[in-house]
């Protein structure tokens, strides 16, 4: 056989492996990078999603905690991966805001990544420590403006769904605060409870259990409805800031070269896994509501949001440059 005919044979022969390749997957453990530390909203999420990836498709999924650097260790760990469908990005909308945050990030979130699908739909809310005296935004627009750059914020780090949240807050209203990064929004709940930072746009999930609890004041909710997991909490635009709204959203996207086969199998799987009605249960009491669209779907929603993030990013000098 010729150099031209035995190229050809080979191609042949992935072609028509591709698809059984894809049946048997997976063969081993698949994992999860998470770029937080446990306890946060991403790891929630991934944690509940994985465990049943690990019923259905009767092989480990298992979480790998990569936090650091807004999450975007744990994408270029993803990006850099083989395109074989066993390294799995759970990604939130955080590694959209850091593409006009970072200038080098050693990744792209739509070039590098093949989307799979999205997962949850969240509000942040701002929380207070009980020992803030205020009751409600009104008056914590009013304090603010009164101590310029003296309350400070807590974030999940420098272009963070909590930092993009303040910085639109701070834009709206008038109010000058200082930010202050943590590695996850688990880590920030906990100094959030325990008074040593008194307020935070932190994401649902992990802020949920203290504000049931009491330990953490809820002021007002981000998204441009109130959620059913928080129904006397009002949206942040209801409460004097017409127009304020955000939402973090979370999903799953894989390196961009895995055969689609996998990708498509993956997209079922957890949507299957999403349709569950006790995944619907647990992340309704988490404040989330569950998506499970297609791939496609998914890309285009990152696509609108990198440009609306990069305009936001743009107006307010958010950068991982700044001190």
């Amino acid at each position: 056989m010729n150099d031209s005919l035995h190229r050809v044979a080979v191609m042949l022969l992935a072609c028509a492996c591709t698809p059984a390749f894809a049946q048997s997957y997976p063969g081993k453990p698949v994992r999860i990078l998470v770029g937080y530390a446990p306890g946060g909203g991403t790891d929630i999420m991934a944690r509940a999603v994985g465990a049943k990836l690990s019923d259905s498709m009767k092989q480990q999924f298992i979480i790998e905690n990569r936090p650091g650097a807004n999450a975007n260790i744990a994408a270029k760990l993803a990006a850099e991966a083989p395109a074989d469908g066993y390294t799995i990005l759970f990604m939130s909308v955080a590694h959209i805001m850091s593409k006009p945050v970072y200038k080098n990030l050693g990744y792209d979130i739509e070039r590098d990544f093949a989307p799979i699908t999205v997962v949850t739909n969240v509000p942040n809310v701002l929380c207070l420590h009980p020992s803030l005296p205020v009751k409600n935004v009104k008056e914590l627009i009013a304090l603010a403006k009164s101590k310029p750059g003296a309350l400070t914020y807590a974030t999940s780090g420098i272009g963070s769904p909590e930092h993009f949240a303040g910085e639109m807050f701070k834009m709206m209203t008038g109010t000058d605060m200082l930010s202050i990064p943590y590695k996850g929004g688990g880590p920030l709940a906990i100094d959030l409870v325990g008074g040593q930072v008194m307020l935070a746009f932190n994401t649902a999930p992990p802020i949920m259990p203290h504000i049931q609890s009491g330990r953490v004041r809820a002021l007002a909710v981000t998204m441009d409805k109130r959620v059913g997991a928080l129904p006397d909490v009002p949206t942040i635009a209801e409460s004097g800031v017409p127009g304020y709204q955000m939402s973090t959203w979370y999903g799953a996207v894989i390196q961009a070269k895995t055969p689609r086969e996998i990708v498509v199998k993956l997209n079922q799987e957890m949507i299957k896994a999403l349709a569950l009605p006790e995944i619907k249960e647990r992340m309704a009491g988490l404040g989330a509501d569950v998506v499970g669209n297609s791939m496609e779907e998914m890309a285009a929603l990152i696509k609108l949001e990198v440009a609306k993030y990069t305009k936001v990013a743009n107006v307010a000098h958010i950068s991982a440059d700044q001190p």
